[in-house]
């Protein structure tokens, strides 16, 4: 282990510091949040802080039991800090916070282990910076840890956790497994026991492949540590189905947990081998290296025998371990998302960096890895050059003009520009034999956070939420007395963020139109701010261009208000509502509202 004080370990920290900050934080607060799961946390966690009601999260008067509330607690404390409505105008950092905060944070411990630990083969301070730009430079890392979800989070408390883990278990010293229990309870209070059973094939799986097994688990201290873990996680689950019971109950370990593992949700059905395929994509463009890293360790493995294995050198079996967990883990899962597999990012960062060291000491230039990673790169930057071709298939009709907003915005011409400047940089490199390659075309992605990664986020905001966080401005400026708000069509829980109301959400059909007004007189939601008047004459809608064109909602008397974009706001007579609503239900039309969950994002 490297002295702690070292002045190199006070400058590799400060590069990466430095590095993860541009990624994570620069312009986290200057867009909207994206639809549709991001506002959904956002309103719970802001319910959170101006409500005084810590314990049970809310949206749009319903109870929300999808996730603990670790992540719902840290948003609300962001929101809570004073003047927040100044610094944080779009509510969006406070939001995005936890989740960079978390990657940040993980990228830091990846880079401190990988310097006080040197593996085998490496005494430099360039490999620490390797593993943290590769974690952090995952196309996966950059989108949901700059996103206000919990995914980031658990990536964060899991990543450090575990890492916290193989410290204690190659340190020469006979300090308490603390810490590391202390994050592996946070990782639980962020997205339930999933985050323990990670831990737990990672530990076991990394045990078996050790010969001094007893002593390790002797080390990381189990019994006193899931104690530990226990007390931090455990009281919010007891409070919460003491309080709520049965809904929370089913809600929570029976949809969230057991059945989203156990059969296909939200029709998010994916083959056996999905995550190999997702591996593959979130490191790119230097996926070949991962596949080399991954080599090398199973190499270097069968290579030395249990008995001579050197545990303070065991860090890319322990990555190994780590990422074969997860992938196994979730490739059994029914349900399978991209994001579920954010938790293996870091181990994959890491082995990445085994390849950079066996580059670094081989004097082979093992070109049969650089070749695929460059013609990675020339085909990402031929796909922008041909870019007419395919630009018009775009058809989003959330964003109907985005083909020609992303040609006049100059970013498919700063694309191919970036991706051919960094395709022959690397060619450049690998023919003048440098060692630090894989380095420099790291920093180089760094660059392109700048240069790529801002405009192209705030086109997307511009286009996508700007419309509806204007006609939630405008729903505020209209509105009377306290008027009940639907949406129809397509559903924006952002607006119910953005306009602090209840809303009605309702698909564009003959049923939809009959479920709100049979809502209107029975469903009632409470909020804790600004409560509907049920039996107000009157009620705003906000609907969409394509919902507004069928003839039974156009047929009813409305007044438009304003439009932004593709989005309407009408106001409509209650009467004028029943009146459609009553003549399809004589038209042989039913209500269905009551039979499915509403507002089921």
């Amino acid at each position: 282990m490297i002295l702690l004080n070292s002045r190199k370990r006070f400058i590799t920290s400060l590069i990466v510091l430095v590095s993860g900050v541009i990624i994570f934080i620069f312009d986290l607060g200057k867009t909207g949040l994206v639809d549709e799961t991001p506002p959904l946390f956002a309103a719970a966690a802001r319910a959170m802080s101006e409500s005084g009601d810590w314990l049970t999260p809310k949206v749009n008067g319903m109870f929300r039991f999808d996730k603990p509330p670790l992540l719902y607690w840290l948003m609300s404390f962001f929101y809570s800090l004073p003047k927040n409505e100044i610094w944080d105008s779009l509510g969006t950092l406070s939001a995005r916070l936890p989740s960079a905060l978390g990657s940040l944070f993980l990228m830091m411990m990846i880079g401190d282990t990988l310097f006080c630990w040197p593996q085998k083969g490496d005494r430099q301070f360039f490999t620490p910076i390797v593993a943290s730009l590769g974690f952090a430079l995952s196309p996966l890392i950059i989108i949901w840890s700059r996103t206000a979800v919990s995914d980031a989070l658990l990536t964060g408390t899991l990543g450090i956790s575990l890492l916290l883990f193989w410290r204690r278990m190659a340190s020469k010293n006979n300090d308490q497994c603390i810490s590391a229990w202390v994050f592996l309870g946070f990782a639980i209070l962020t997205k339930g026991p999933v985050a323990f059973v990670l831990a737990a094939l990672t530990i076991i799986s990394f045990l078996f492949c050790q010969k001094n097994w007893e002593r390790l688990i002797c080390k990381i201290n189990p019994k006193k540590g899931f104690l530990i873990a226990i007390l931090i996680s455990i009281p919010w689950y007891i409070l919460e189905l003491i309080k709520e019971g049965k809904p929370f109950w089913d809600s929570f370990f029976g949809y969230h947990n057991f059945q989203r593992y156990t059969s296909v949700v939200n029709n998010h059905a994916e083959p056996l081998w999905f995550f190999l395929y997702i591996m593959l994509l979130a490191s790119l463009p230097f996926t070949p290296f991962l596949c080399h890293g991954i080599f090398e360790t199973f190499k270097d493995f069968f290579k030395s025998s249990r008995e001579n294995s050197i545990v303070s050198e065991s860090l890319y079996t322990f990555s190994l371990c780590w990422l074969i967990s997860v992938l196994i883990f979730f490739s059994i899962s029914a349900t399978k998302l991209p994001s579920y597999w954010l938790p293996a990012i870091p181990a994959a960062a890491i082995l990445i960096s085994h390849s950079f060291i066996s580059l670094k000491n081989s004097k082979k230039n093992y070109l049969y890895l650089w070749i695929p990673s460059i013609f990675i790169l020339f085909g990402i930057s031929i796909v922008f050059f041909f870019s007419n071709s395919w630009l018009n298939l775009i058809n989003d009709p959330e964003m109907p003009n985005l083909a020609s907003e992303l040609i006049s915005s100059g970013i498919i011409f700063k694309a191919k520009l970036f991706f051919s400047f960094f395709a022959l940089f690397a060619i450049t490199l690998v023919s003048l034999k440098s060692k630090n390659i894989f380095l420099y075309l790291q920093f180089l992605l760094l660059i392109g956070q700048f240069f790529l990664m801002s405009p192209i986020r705030k086109l997307a905001d511009t286009s996508r939420q700007l419309p509806l966080r204007n006609i939630s401005k405008l729903i505020s400026d209209t509105r009377e007395g306290r008027e009940t708000l639907a949406m129809v069509g397509i559903r924006k829980p952002s607006l119910h963020y953005y306009s602090r109301q209840i809303v009605f959400y309702e698909p564009n059909t003959k049923e939809g139109l009959i479920n709100l007004s049979d809502r209107l007189d029975n469903d009632r939601r409470y909020n804790y701010e600004d409560q509907p008047d049920y039996d107000y004459k009157s009620l705003l809608v906000v609907i969409d261009d394509y919902s507004s064109a069928k003839l039974h909602w156009s047929n009813i008397n409305h007044q438009k208000l304003g439009e932004f974009g593709i989005y309407n706001l009408w106001r409509i007579q209650k009467s004028d509502l029943n009146k459609y609503a009553d003549f399809l239900k004589n038209n042989g039309y039913e209500l269905n509202w009551k039979n499915r969950e509403v507002e089921k994002f």
